[in-house]
């Protein structure tokens, strides 16, 4: 009932995807777990939000015979797409209209009169796309720094290696672009990398899949370490998350591949 769509030319600088869910047959509650994106959500018949990144799970409930659509940004770059800082968003939700204004509030009348989810996934594409920036808004020194974030075991402090900028200047940016900085965002993208290679191992016919070998290609110390940060970030440990069937999410572009260089497991 979960579906991605490939984002539209136009808006792909700053869109990673959009994506829909549901209807849901029974009232559902989801674990969002972060992904170092922030969405524009709307669920019909309730509210129109923006969901900022997090750095924890979220349990998102959606009615019996409700629906879901959304818009999720770039790593980097929901502060200029949004047009605030991303830091004022870290861990919560916010109304668009709080965001955006009248043209946040009109949206969601126009999203409540969609009558199919493919109706409103257009109406919201059309909306965001009027209100982007140019792709150059997007900070190209906090973008860069972030596909280094996404590579294992990549010293946080060789992030603004070769960019020209400071440790503090650079979190600055990462505040703003991101929402939060850049070891955060790098224990985030390994998560999400983890999360990756437990989902190609299922799709190859693992029933068990080893959790030190997948804690070791994801870049993490060992299991142990593993398990400290999954529970962390997801609420729960390894082996409990991968049973509720959760998988990667976020921006999936490809340099954010998150099995590339795994050897031995997935390529």
């Amino acid at each position: 009932m979960y579906r991605e769509i490939a984002p539209p030319t136009g808006i792909a600088a700053h869109v990673a995807s959009l994506w829909t869910r549901g209807p849901e047959p029974a009232e559902r509650a989801h674990r969002i777990v972060p992904d170092a994106c922030a969405d524009i959500v709307w669920v019909t018949g309730r509210r129109l939000l923006v969901a900022g990144p997090s750095t924890g799970p979220v349990v998102s409930t959606i009615p019996r015979g409700g629906s879901a659509v959304g818009v999720r940004f770039r790593v980097g770059a929901a502060g200029s797409a949004l047009g605030i800082p991303a830091r004022e968003l870290l861990d919560g939700y916010a109304d668009l209209e709080a965001v955006w204004g009248d043209a946040g509030a009109e949206l969601a009348e126009r999203l409540a009169a969609a009558p199919t989810l493919d109706v409103a996934v257009a109406v919201l594409t059309a909306a965001v796309e009027r209100r982007l920036p140019p792709p150059g808004a997007i900070d190209p020194v906090v973008r860069a720094a972030a596909v280094g974030a996404a590579q294992p075991r990549t010293p946080v402090e060789a992030l603004g290696a070769g960019l020209g900028i400071g440790e503090r200047q650079l979190r600055r940016r990462f505040d703003d672009a991101v929402g939060y900085g850049p070891k955060t965002l790098q224990r985030v993208l390994r998560f999400q990398r983890f999360l990756a290679l437990a989902e190609a191992e299922r799709t190859a016919g693992a029933a068990d899949p080893d959790l030190a070998q997948l804690a070791f290609a994801a870049g993490y110390a060992d299991q142990a370490h593993l398990t400290r940060e999954c529970t962390r970030l997801a609420g729960l440990p390894p082996a409990a998350l991968l049973a509720t069937g959760a998988g990667p999410g976020g921006e999936r572009s490809p340099e954010f591949a998150p099995i590339a260089a795994a050897p031995g497991l997935a390529a």
